[in-house]
């Protein structure tokens, strides 16, 4: 075609979405309502006076057209700043945050071509240093929000949870980041979240927080990455997909969280952070299904995950992480299961670890929990080896250093446990209960009672009716010599547990222990 044939015009398109739109809408549908009604008409007449023209409105996006680039670059800038003033006189904990992009397109008669201009959303309360609960650590350190569920569906819960999840254990894996464990994480499902204080109590810079919602076959994955001390959003996106490119959208965003906290990662890194899955995309969702009734620790949700697990498996008999689900439910078993199947739990879940180990040797948390299987049958030697191969291939797995801590602690290395346990609690700020009551004992272990009393009860302010919590203590105090506090928590354990028997109890703990808890009056 001619040139001068081609016909040309010139236009600038803006476009602005008000981020986590969603979620102020369930946290409050009436006032969201009339709060985007009065951002709108203030959009309106922005646009308006930067001689622009909106040309369609649904729900909470808005599209205008400019014949001038400046223009709608102006505008943006504008309604950014409009809004911005309008969120720092809102007293709602989570403000509504437009996300204006302007670009600018020549339409010819083959098509547009496309130049984006991006502004900035405006700038969050910053979060400040020396208000941190915990001091920064001296690398990039991020925590991983759970993504929320937009779904409406209760059932679809896993997928956000396992996007989370995935997230964290990629991130976990590279040596130069610090992440936050899962647990410290998900105490914010579901709650408004305040940037800045997530920050400030978890230790860290940077925050990663988004949504999924699945309709059918397909999904939308909403990400943004914020740096809480400067209070800018480094990084944010919207994802439509098929849900058969989930796989796709999960490493796209861990390239980019990566790269937005300027890390750069090595070829071996590159490999660990793409470690061996599965493309089946139903057994991914069956093991993510799987992992979520895991979490919730009972006899029936563990009898759904043994199923889940299982068909994952026939569904690709490659796949490392159902067999490591396997594993972990043995493992519970053989701690609530006081019949005569514990050594049969152990022995299933030893052969499970080390098929999950033979089809991915870079599975941390298969070395982990074969390290804790080792060590309650009495093989020190190959514990160790186990647990601390789980710290070099994941440093930042908070389980790999508490699963370390137990090895050392089982072999009386109590020191070095502690040790252990510090790393796994600060990677973890907010952990399990027994991640306190098991360095108290090791401090206990070292004769350092005081310190050992004060981790016991930080385990039962968190969970007052934890009954290793209660044992520990009592034994602590015990040892301490501090009689009448011993009693009184041996009563607590009888209270939490009236058929208590010591003599089951002291075939897993020292004989040390056993008899400073036969001297509290427990049997």
């Amino acid at each position: 075609m001619p040139e001068e044939e081609f016909q040309r015009k010139l236009i600038a398109i803006l476009s602005a979405d008000a981020a986590g739109y969603s979620l102020l809408m369930r946290d409050d549908e009436a006032a969201t309502v009339r709060t985007i009604t009065a951002y709108r008409k203030a959009l309106d007449q922005l646009i308006q006076q930067y001689r622009g023209r909106v040309v369609d409105a649904p729900g909470d996006n808005i599209l205008a057209e400019f014949t001038s680039v400046v223009d709608a670059v102006t505008c943006s800038v504008e309604i950014q700043r409009e809004l911005a003033e309008r969120n720092a006189e809102s007293k709602r904990l989570r403000k509504l945050v437009l996300m204006a992009v302007a670009a600018s397109m020549v339409m010819v008669a083959i098509g547009p071509v496309v130049w984006n201009h991006f502004i900035e959303p405006p700038v969050l309360e910053r979060a400040s240093a020396e208000k941190m609960a915990i001091p920064l650590p001296d690398k990039p350190s991020i925590a991983v929000l759970p993504f929320d569920n937009l779904s409406g569906d209760p059932t679809q819960e896993y997928l956000g949870d396992g996007l989370t999840d995935e997230l964290i254990a990629t991130l976990s894996r590279v040596p130069d980041l610090f992440v936050i464990a899962r647990n410290s994480t998900f105490t914010y499902k579901g709650k408004p979240v305040i940037v800045q204080e997530v920050s400030e109590t978890l230790g860290v810079r940077y925050v990663l927080e988004g949504s999924v919602k699945k309709a059918g076959n397909r999904i939308r994955i909403t990400a943004q990455l914020i740096d809480a001390l400067s209070g800018h959003h480094l990084w944010a996106n919207q994802y439509d997909r098929s849900l058969d490119d989930l796989f796709a959208v999960q490493d796209e965003i861990t390239k980019k969280i990566i790269t937005a906290m300027q890390v750069r990662l090595t070829e071996g890194e590159r490999a660990r952070t793409a470690a061996k899955g599965t493309q089946n995309l139903e057994a991914y969702l069956k093991y993510m299904q799987a992992n979520e009734s895991i979490y919730l620790s009972n006899r029936e949700a563990m009898t759904i995950a043994r199923q889940l697990a299982e068909e994952a498996i026939a569904l690709d008999p490659e796949y490392a992480m159902p067999y490591v689900a396997l594993a972990h439910i043995n493992i519970r078993n053989f701690w609530y299961d006081k019949g005569k199947s514990q050594k049969r739990y152990l022995a299933e879940a030893t052969e499970l670890l080390q098929k999950a180990i033979a089809l991915d040797d870079s599975n941390a948390e298969a070395y982990s929990a074969l390290g804790f299987v080792y060590i309650v049958s009495n093989q020190n030697e190959k514990a160790l080896v186990q647990a601390e191969r789980a710290v070099r291939l994941d440093p930042n797995s908070s389980t790999a250093h508490y699963g370390l801590g137990k090895v050392l602690a089982f072999d009386f290395r109590h020191e070095k446990a502690i040790a252990a346990y510090k790393k796994a609690i600060r990677l973890d700020p907010m952990p399990p209960n027994s991640y306190f009551w098991s360095i108290g004992l090791s401090y206990a272990g070292i004769g350092n009672y005081a310190e050992g009393i004060a981790w016991c009860q930080k385990a039962i302010q968190q969970e007052p009716d934890s009954l290793p919590a209660r044992i520990m203590m009592t034994g602590i105090y015990s040892l301490a010599g501090q009689e009448k506090r011993a009693q009184e928590q041996a009563l607590e354990v009888l209270r939490i547990n009236p058929d208590f028997s010591l003599e089951r109890f002291a075939k897993r703990a020292s004989p040390r222990l056993t008899e400073a808890l036969r001297k509290a009056g427990l049997k």
